[in-house]
């Protein structure tokens, strides 16, 4: 029987783990993978307070590093689900059982792929998901935003300021982006629209050269020169395993503390409803759920 069960361990599930274990309560990390957090996977990050510039996989190391100087316990294996026993939390993963007075789910999210030749050969060669982190590396070159919803009109914007022209690929006719946002588009200067087209391979050498695009109405294939492709046709919240509440599209809904709609149950970082999905915002969301899940274990002990 453990305190306290991190699922997850990238920025949020790991900066929970070292609050936990300052905090004196044993824990363990479950993490699928070997190199684990989104964020490994970036080439370069400039937004994180502390590090001008750092490779992704470099920042995860620093993590991962500072945790194992605290003794937090990570043991690599899958977790399938989540029971909930009350004061009681079984995790069956592929290695067996394991128990807990409270769980924290960290387990991120991923951005939804195209899934169109040439994007995982680009990945952080000019393809990216995320206009925050990597909008300043293309810095007066031509850009494509793909996909119609806020999250595409909303980086198209922030591209708009950096990057010397934003095209906007959407397979419909029209944006599913709020009226306020699409005004804001539709204003910019050096933001044009491609309607009901969509993109049918990713090519270059090195680095992304160009794109080849097809219109869903006329068939008709097109080839187009750029430097970066910003993709944003939705994110898929890791959360299968837990039986909480979630919005429709699969992330868990939780109070200021991190608490799910299950008393002991929370969540952390990018798996649960959230404004922005940035390594800064998952640290603030594991700090927070280690200190709730703290104040939920001393009131189960105080119980027993």
């Amino acid at each position: 029987m453990h305190d306290l069960i991190i699922i997850g361990g990238g920025p949020a599930g790991l900066t929970a783990a070292i609050y936990a274990v300052r905090y004196g309560l044993d824990t363990l990390v479950l993490e699928k993978n070997v190199v684990p957090g989104q964020i490994a996977t970036a080439d370069r990050v400039e937004n994180y307070p502390g590090f001008s510039s750092i490779t992704g996989m470099e920042l995860m190391q620093r993590f991962k590093d500072h945790a194992e100087s605290m003794g937090v316990n990570v043991q690599v294996t899958g977790v399938k689900t989540v029971k909930d026993q009350g004061d009681k939390k079984i995790v069956i993963t592929d290695d067996g059982e394991f128990e807990a007075l409270a769980v924290i789910v960290a387990t991120g999210a991923n951005p939804r792929r195209l899934g169109v030749p040439g994007e995982d050969r680009f990945l952080t060669k000019g393809v990216s998901y995320c206009a925050t982190c990597d909008g300043p590396f293309y810095a007066g070159l031509e850009v494509i935003v793909v996909g119609g919803g806020e999250s595409a009109v909303t980086d198209a914007l922030v591209l708009a300021d950096i990057a010397s022209k934003v095209y906007v690929v959407h397979r419909r006719d029209e944006l599913r982006a709020c009226s306020l946002l699409q005004k804001r588009a539709f204003d910019k200067e050096n933001i044009s629209f491609i309607w009901d087209t969509e993109v049918q391979e990713i090519k270059g050498d090195e680095l992304v050269e160009k794109v080849i695009l097809k219109n869903v109405r006329t068939d008709e294939i097109t080839e187009m020169n750029i430097e970066g492709i910003f993709i944003y046709v939705g994110i898929n919240p890791n959360t299968s395993m837990v039986d909480v509440d979630k919005t429709d599209v699969g992330f868990i809904v939780t109070d200021e503390k991190m608490e799910s709609s299950v008393s002991g149950i929370f969540a952390a970082g990018d798996c649960r409803r959230t404004s922005m999905w940035q390594v800064v915002t998952a640290v603030s969301d594991g700090a927070v759920a280690a200190i709730s899940a703290h104040e939920y274990i001393l009131s189960v002990r105080s119980d027993t």
